[in-house]
């Protein structure tokens, strides 16, 4: 039976011409509330393309046959470009402690990249078995110092990941972002049951893992949370304004912000600029200033090219 009614849906897969799309308002359709659609074409002569995490508009559902027209796209919030993936609502940058051993220069990028997407950016150390208490409290530091509070991951305490499924059921649309072999693909596994997406070994070569996920597809972890199961993905091209990256670092937002430092000119980048007051003998200040020089680079190669 078809209803010419709309709805707002959710765009939960893509592939070829047609959308996995997710209700919003469910309450007349019971079990059937995801529909196999296809966009009408006005869509398409508008240059507007969908993407998985797209809120849209159905028609013509067809609850029998569970079918669906799409006919119009909703205003997003954001899109992450590589896997593309609209209106997240928080980054949870994912990192092993060992094996791969950390890299705290790639952490420091990761976040930074998310950062610049102006959403909510977790932290998750995962194999946290592998390193001592001591270690492990020593890099909870280091990252509350940075601004993060740090989610541990011991998979033989249970706890650990009961305490971060509680948290993740809690927000709209999450998405695990690190590089290969840190465990990404095992984690999402324990969150969505039935998944089973393959894993593959970390490289003693490369001491890097292969990346085994192929489409990106979102999950229902409760009524009105998705987790995105992505392709694996190594390091985010970083495209972020000069001047907005002080903005990026809690440490120097919370400076400017919180304890009211003023330099003497606005667009100060807080390197060796005259009059700048900013305390600088915080651990990621090195990082920064690479940020800010290969921003400057990036940005003065574009305009000669």
């Amino acid at each position: 039976m078809k209803t010419n009614t709309k709805h707002l849906g959710l765009i939960t897969k893509k592939f070829n011409d047609f959308f996995l799309v997710d209700l919003k308002n469910q309450e007349n359709f019971g079990n059937s509330e995801r529909f196999l659609c296809k966009v009408r074409k006005s869509i398409n002569f508008k240059d507007q393309f969908i993407y998985v995490g797209d809120k849209v508009v159905i028609d013509n559902i067809d609850s029998k046959s569970k079918r669906a027209i799409i006919t119009s796209l909703k205003k997003r919030k954001n899109l992450l470009p590589r896997p593309s993936v609209a209106n997240i609502s928080n980054i949870y940058i994912t990192f092993s402690v060992e094996e791969p051993a950390l890299n705290l220069s790639q952490v420091n990028r990761f976040l930074i990249s998310a950062e610049s997407m102006g959403v909510e950016v977790s932290l998750v150390l995962t194999k946290c078995d592998l390193i001592s208490d001591k270690r492990r409290s020593f890099l909870l530091d280091k990252f509350g110092k940075w601004g993060y509070q740090a989610i541990t991951l011991n998979l033989q305490k249970s706890d650990h990941f009961k305490n971060l499924l509680v948290e993740l059921k809690q927000k709209e649309c999450s998405i695990f972002m690190g590089p290969s072999g840190v465990g990404k693909t095992t984690l999402l596994n324990m969150i969505i049951p039935g998944l089973q997406n393959s894993t593959a070994p970390v490289s003693n070569k490369i001491k890097r893992g292969k990346n085994t996920t192929r489409n990106v597809e979102l999950f229902s972890i409760s009524t009105q949370s998705y987790i995105v199961d992505t392709p694996g993905f190594n390091m985010q091209n970083l495209e972020v304004d000069v001047n907005l990256l002080p903005n990026l670092y809690s440490e120097i937002h919370n400076q400017l912000i919180n304890e009211g430092i003023k330099c003497k000119f606005r667009n100060c980048l807080h390197l060796n600029d005259e009059g700048c007051n900013l305390n600088k003998s915080f651990e990621r200040y090195l990082f920064y200033q690479e940020m800010i020089e290969s921003s400057k680079s990036h940005y003065y190669q574009n305009q000669g090219d």
